[in-house]
């Protein structure tokens, strides 16, 4: 299962991926626009152009492919890395990306997503769960206000605040 939050103290977006049978969770610090892709994709917000995510998702199924899963592999460097695994045919091919991406992209395939054993015992962490079998949402954002303060970013951005 998949979770974005936001830390307060350093107000990053991280990626939660929570063990199906345990407590523990991977925390993966991501960008804000990658959190806001991954907050769509959960909740079925359909934008009124496809997102760099959906792109991926439609060239995979136009080349006749399938994501069969993903995998969150390793931390090296305090960088994470994951493996997309595509099914074309009987062709088997991993894909190196970083989870973010890799995430968004099985969640708009239904694709199911898995962290390595041993990325898990060594970097897991047991996050407090309440009885819906949600992390508690006080002082954390929620999918929904990514996606606010992704929208008004979008508002409000101007070519200049690009330039160098």
């Amino acid at each position: 299962m998949a979770a974005v939050r936001v830390d307060l103290q350093s107000n990053t977006p991280v990626l939660l991926l929570q063990e199906v049978e345990g407590d523990r969770s991977l925390p993966i610090f991501i960008g804000a626009p990658e959190a806001t892709a991954i907050a769509f994709a959960i909740q079925g917000i359909d934008v009124p152009r496809p997102m760099t995510h959906d792109l991926m998702k439609d060239l995979v199924e136009g080349l006749g492919a399938r994501v069969t899963r993903v995998v969150v592999t390793e931390v090296r460097d305090a960088t994470y890395f994951a493996e997309i695994h595509l099914e074309l045919g009987d062709r088997r091919v991993e894909i190196s990306s970083r989870p973010s991406d890799a995430v968004a992209l099985a969640a708009r395939t239904g694709s199911p997503l898995f962290v390595a054993d041993e990325l898990m015992e060594e970097s897991g962490i047991v996050v407090e769960v309440n009885e819906d079998g949600e992390t508690p949402a006080e002082g954390d954002a929620l999918p929904d206000d990514l996606v606010g303060e992704f929208r008004e970013f979008l508002d409000n951005v101007r070519p200049e605040d690009f330039s160098g």
